[in-house]
């Protein structure tokens, strides 16, 4: 039976949200929805585009409504972005490892958004053998996947 880490990729439309300007944006899991056939909106407010898609500044500038969202920023602007996916009527959303925060889990279980948290978006995202892989088979191991 998969986790509620791997459907969370089962989705078809996702934005992920990036601050280039403090933190490089998450080109990998960006390309890797994308060759996944998903559809993807990259959002930051401090760039114009990403390997020549327009970037969105916030949520709700979207050109079409997304199933989840991937927050890849730096931590003191994960709540922040949590509240935005909430007032966007987002319910399921992932926090990168090392980026989710006391308040952003809590303000999400306060608005009823389903958060994965603690662990890498791109091993789920990257098929085939890569430094990705490997942590995948650890976290398999650990019964953290």
């Amino acid at each position: 039976m998969a986790s509620t880490y791997e459907t969370f990729w089962d989705r078809r439309s996702f934005a992920v949200v990036g601050h280039h300007a403090k933190r490089n944006f998450p080109r990998l899991t960006y390309r890797g929805l994308k060759k996944l056939g998903k559809v993807v909106f990259a959002v930051d407010p401090s760039i114009d585009e990403i390997e020549g898609d327009p970037t969105y500044s916030r949520l709700e500038l979207l050109p079409a409504p997304v199933d989840a969202v991937v927050f890849e920023l730096p931590k003191e602007e994960t709540a922040e972005w949590v509240a935005k996916a909430a007032e966007a009527g987002i319910r399921d959303v992932w926090i990168h490892m090392g980026t989710d925060t006391p308040e952003a889990l809590a303000l999400a279980k306060r608005e009823g958004i389903s958060v994965r948290a603690g662990t890498c978006a791109v091993m789920y995202v990257t098929p085939g053998f890569t430094y990705h892989s490997i942590h995948k088979w650890i976290m398999k191991l650990l019964g953290k996947y």
